[in-house]
């Protein structure tokens, strides 16, 4: 393959990733894809390309699909053991991010959400609402009428805000920051009255159980959750020894929300990403499953951070 070839692809990757990444909710799934698509654009006959852009965003498309369709895919799924990938502020992967409805399209709450679309509504989706293609557009890549397009994207909004109690307003990061230190140390000191009172009456929490479970664990109501997320905060010598040593707790942002980092020797071993509403907890989503953690780790590691906010546990 010639350089400009190369330089052509290689000026798309970010925006090529970012697609597979919001339709599959997996940055290393992502990477595979793309890279699938390198080699197709490698072996295409690229003179007869009118517009490379839309031939790689259509290959990108149909390959995610085809993960999606997959037998394994639906299994893991369905099993109820599957989260996003979170990743830090700043990640590549994460934009575009202009506008309110491309911030949405990469929160964790509505990847998650989007695992009730059809794949079909959810390429559809991403497509229309985090990189603006028109349903004309859309139905070229997908290969659907224009009409088909339209009823997708009526369809998949519905059921997204359908679930989204909060709508589209935007966070204001330093408020909910605040809230999250506030429950952090109520966690970590034991207050269960004070974590009770920093949660939403509707809170839901979801969690991989320490990256240990085979099936999520979903919780409700503000006092079950409260004292789950007491147990899970208490030091002891057990969970010291799973994490290979005794975390510091950072304080990020994930995907676009606040998130605790549990940090142990510069190596993240645990997360969980708050959804604040009105200055309390609206949901908490814990993710400590290594394979979902390798980016955010990396990331971690290269752009380093602020000061942990817990450094006894």
């Amino acid at each position: 393959m010639d350089s400009a070839a190369v330089e052509r692809f290689e000026a798309g990757r970010g925006r090529l990733a970012s697609l597979a990444y919001r339709l599959l909710g997996s940055a290393a799934d992502a990477e595979d894809v793309v890279q699938d698509t390198f080699l197709r654009w490698q072996a295409a006959d690229r003179e007869r390309i009118e517009v490379p852009e839309a031939w790689l965003t259509k290959v990108v498309t149909h390959l995610c699909l085809d993960r999606l369709r997959s037998a394994q895919a639906r299994h893991e799924r369905a099993a109820g053991a599957w989260l996003p990938e979170p990743l830090l502020e700043g990640d590549p992967m994460l934009g575009p991010a202009d506008t309110v409805e491309q911030r949405e399209s990469v929160s964790l709450a509505v990847l998650t959400l989007m695992e009730r679309l059809s794949p079909v509504e959810r390429a559809v989706y991403v497509l229309r609402e985090a990189f603006s293609y028109s349903h004309a557009e859309i139905a070229r890549i997908l290969d659907v009428t224009e009409s088909a397009s339209q009823q997708h994207a009526h369809r998949a909004r519905v059921r997204v805000a359908a679930e989204r109690r909060r709508g589209s307003e935007e966070v204001d990061l330093a408020s909910a920051r605040r809230v999250v230190e506030e429950f952090l140390a109520a966690a970590t000191s034991g207050r269960t009255e004070r974590l009770v009172a920093l949660l939403t009456d509707d809170v839901t929490a979801v969690s991989d159980g320490a990256g240990r479970a085979k099936r999520l664990l979903r919780l409700t109501t503000r006092e079950r959750v409260a004292s789950y997320v007491r147990a899970g905060f208490r030091p002891t010598p057990v969970k010291r020894r799973l994490a290979g040593g005794s975390p510091v707790f950072h304080i990020a942002v994930l995907n676009g929300s606040p998130a605790v980092l549990a940090v142990v020797d510069d190596r993240v071993v645990g997360t969980v990403v708050f959804d604040v509403r009105d200055g309390r907890v609206a949901s908490l989503c814990g993710i400590a499953a290594a394979d979902r953690l390798v980016r955010l780790d990396e990331a971690w590691r290269q752009h380093g951070s602020d000061a942990p906010v817990v450094t006894a546990w």
